[in-house]
Order: C-alpha cells, then structure tokens, then sequence
C-alpha cells in the first residue's frame, strides 16, 4: 500500500513537473493567447485521441449530465489556460505562476460543497502559507501596475482551475484521466476554432516546435498525469502538492528565459515548498 502510494505520488510530482513548463512556453511563445490556446487544444486532442485508439479505449459519454459536466469543465479548462497566459504576458513567469497558486485554497472550500466531503481545517492553515509565499513573492500592489493586473488574471485562472480539477475529479469515477482530457481538449478546440479567422496565425511557422511541446508535454501528458491523480488524492491533497509548479516554472524561466528571481521569490518559494512537502506527508499517512 505504501509503495502504491509512493508511485501515485510520484506520478502526481511528474504531472506537476511537466506543466510547470507552461509557465515559460506561455511567456516565450509569440502569438495571440486565443490562438495559442487554440493550438494547444487541437494538437493535444489529436495526440490524445490517437493513445485512446492505442489503448482501445471507449470514447462514449454514457450519459446527459456527464456531457454537461464534461461541457462546462472544458470552459472552466480555456478560462484557466487563456486568464492563465495573459497573466503570464503582464506579469513574468514567477508572478504569473504565483498568482495562479491561490487554486489551492479556492479548492479547499469548493470541493466541500461539490463532492460532499468533509472540510478538514487544516486546510485553512495550509492554504495560509501558499498565499503568504504568494504575497511575500509579489511586488508592489498598484492598479496602475500590469503586474497587479497580471495577478487579477492569475486569480481569475486560479478559480477556474479549482472548478474544473473538482468536476474532473468527479467524472474520474466513470472515466480515465486520458478520457476526460481528450473531450475537455476536443471541446476547447471546437470552440476557439473562430478566433483563427480574425487573429493573426502566420508565427506558428517559427513558432510551432514550442507549441507542439506544450500541447504534447504539458497539456496531453501532464494534464493527464495530474486528472488520474485525483482516483488516488483529493482534490485538496492534488493541489497543495501542485503548489510546487511555480518553483519548477521559476527554475525553468530562469534557465530559458534569463528570469532571475529575487530574495523574496526564494523566501515565498520556500514557504510554498514546506506547504507541499506538509501535505505530502499528510496524504501518505491517510
């Protein structure tokens, strides 16, 4: 059982690493964010929908409420990509990303009230931290600041982020997490498809080994990874352990985009970490 646990923890950690790198691809990659996230949406359907065929998996939707949960977890999905990149536009990859990180303590109060489970306190505490790491790592609150705007689209991605992860939880008792992403991706693809007749398209040409990375890497596997997860964790327990992507999304800006974190990135990251490793630990032991 313990070993069990280690491998879905594991798996959980690897999900997180992989879409950590959203953070830097969504800053470096020169095109309209509707555009990208259309890009995004097509390629990793289209990868995710030729493993379903490897697997043999059944893609049928076995009832009404299933595609409507489906319908509005797919929104929910665009909202959280497309507030989510624009955030990382007006801010940086560290502000961006930290910004999005308050979905752990929206997620510790919805879910009570989606799923039915009972809210344990501790989350409170725990979501606390994340959000003082956040505020330690922010720079100065201004309206007239893009940054502070910036971190008004990373909590509006933050919010969609939480909803969509509860009703993906949800729909993981009926479907795998590579189901439930490929209609999720197929959707999203459908419905920003108008926005390639009025936005500019032409810089996927120079653009598209980047896209390509973050449709296949990010988005069909570590989109995947992170909803069979939730067979195993909460969707509390998933998202403080999530809350270490913005230290992977930092570590890989600086590495690729020359982004050099402050004093007060690494003491924010800091009490981010101890939040992941407290909840990990946590986990283990239920």
């Amino acid at each position: 059982m313990k070993n069990q646990h280690s491998s879905h923890l594991i798996q959980l950690a690897l999900a997180t690493l992989f879409i950590s790198a959203s953070g830097a691809l969504g800053k470096f990659i020169d095109m309209p964010t509707p555009v990208v996230i259309w890009w995004r949406s097509i390629l990793g359907a289209l990868f995710l929908l030729g493993f379903c065929f490897y697997k043999k998996f059944n893609l049928k939707i076995y009832s009404k409420q299933d595609a409507l949960s489906i319908f509005i977890s797919s929104l929910l999905m665009g909202g959280h990509w497309i507030f989510y990149f624009y955030s990382l536009k007006l801010s940086n990859v560290a502000i961006g990303m930290l910004s999005l990180f308050v979905f752990p303590i929206f997620t510790a109060f919805l879910e009570p009230l989606f799923l039915k489970t009972k809210f344990d306190p501790i989350y409170i505490f725990l979501g606390l931290m994340v959000l003082t790491g956040m505020y330690i790592m922010a720079p100065e609150f201004s309206l007239e600041n893009t940054y502070f705007k910036g971190i008004l689209f990373g909590l509006s991605s933050a919010l969609c982020y939480a909803l969509r992860n509860i009703i993906s939880k949800k729909l993981t008792s009926g479907y795998n997490g590579t189901q439930i992403m490929y209609y999720q991706a197929s959707i999203l693809s459908v419905l920003l498809f108008p926005v390639l007749f009025f936005m500019d398209t032409s810089n996927i040409v120079t653009q598209y080994p980047y896209v390509i990375l973050l449709a296949i890497v990010v988005t069909a596997i570590g989109h995947t990874m992170l909803i069979n997860s939730l067979k195993h964790f909460s969707v509390s327990t998933a998202s403080i352990i999530n809350s270490v992507q913005p230290i992977f999304g930092i570590i890989i800006a600086f590495v690729f985009l020359n982004e050099v974190p402050n004093t007060n990135t690494f003491i924010g990251g800091a009490l981010i970490l101890a939040t992941v490793l407290i909840e990990s630990v946590r986990s283990r032991q239920r």
